[in-house]
């Protein structure tokens, strides 16, 4: 049985294991706060992709995208307060990057879904 590559599961799986070292580092240097909201956000981007990939209808399927483009925004602002406060010695751009391409890629699919539901699309 042969798979279809999906690659907003696969970059958003990604991104949740790139957030579990980041989570453990910032651990390592006794930051809890911001490194609980990183971890809870950044895993929260794919498991609601899987939800969104069994939804029970199209605007079921819309609103996990939905929210998990919020969750990848949230990432965003947490990683850029990261790399701000200079909490860690590490450069947090590859992680920007990642949650970036993240949210381009939920804006097209939550943009398409909603065109082809007859949905109003506003700038997502």
């Amino acid at each position: 049985m042969k798979t279809e590559k999906n690659i907003i599961v696969d970059k958003s799986f990604d991104l949740a294991l790139s957030m579990i070292r980041l989570y453990k580092k910032l651990i390592n240097m006794n930051e809890f706060v911001l490194s609980k909201q990183v971890l809870r956000s950044g895993t929260s981007i794919g498991a609601n992709v899987e939800e969104a990939l069994a939804a029970h209808s199209k605007k079921d399927f819309v609103a996990k995208m939905i929210i998990s483009h919020k969750e990848a925004r949230e990432t965003r602002y947490w990683l850029r307060l990261i790399d701000r406060s200079k909490l860690i010695n590490e450069d947090i751009t590859s992680y920007l990057n990642e949650v970036s391409a993240i949210i381009n890629i939920l804006s097209a699919i939550i943009s398409t879904s909603k065109k082809n539901l007859g949905i109003s699309v506003k700038s997502v």
